[in-house]
């Protein structure tokens, strides 16, 4: 088990950070209140490649990829990757919003990049995911948690939930069930102690 804490800049003090200009301030009254998990892949169903992190830098050699041009003049990141082997990077501090759910909603408002964390696992929509992605993920959730009052659990949703017909991520292979228990039993536990 890691612990992660939030610092007061809005970055874990145990990810490297590597700041993607695809970002923004978020707008003036507008507290976090959801989690959005995606999963990423590039070239899709290829992990490791790094690329994932290049296209939130909007650093992608599309001369070496030509079969990610399509990708050219996206402007996109998430404020956290968690790789296969559990590592996690930060790209946005939690305080800024992160250019992660396009057209969106969720609960009646629109534009959930203003009130959500987006948190990217690397992996695809039809896939299983690696036990310490999981762990990495549970850490992520409980020290959000912790750190940021406005959030609960029934925010915590997936890509496909808030652009419903447009995303499927993180997809059928992603266990929900397992996540929420895990974060339950640390959050119950840390209370006893």
């Amino acid at each position: 088990m890691t612990v992660m804490d939030v610092s007061e800049s809005h970055l874990f003090e145990s990810a490297p950070l590597r700041p993607s200009s695809n970002c923004d301030a978020r707008p003036v009254g507008i507290d976090v209140t959801t989690v959005v998990i995606h999963c990423i892949s590039l070239p899709r169903g290829q992990f490791g490649t790094g690329l994932p992190a290049q296209l939130f830098l909007n650093a992608i050699d599309f001369d070496r990829y030509p079969e990610l041009a399509e990708l050219r003049d996206y402007r996109v990141s998430a404020h956290l990757l968690i790789e296969r082997t559990g590592a996690v990077t930060q790209f946005v501090p939690f305080h800024k919003r992160a250019w992660h759910a396009g057209e969106s909603e969720w609960q009646g408002r629109k534009d959930c990049n203003d009130f959500s964390i987006g948190i990217e696992l690397e992996g695809t929509d039809e896939g299983l995911f690696e036990d310490a992605q999981y762990d990495a993920l549970v850490d992520t959730l409980v020290a959000l948690l912790r750190r940021y009052s406005t959030l609960s659990f029934g925010n915590v949703v997936g890509h496909s939930e808030i652009a419903r017909g447009r995303k499927t991520d993180p997809g059928s292979g992603f266990d929900w069930q397992r996540v929420f228990r895990a974060v339950i039993l640390r959050l119950s536990d840390a209370s006893r102690t």
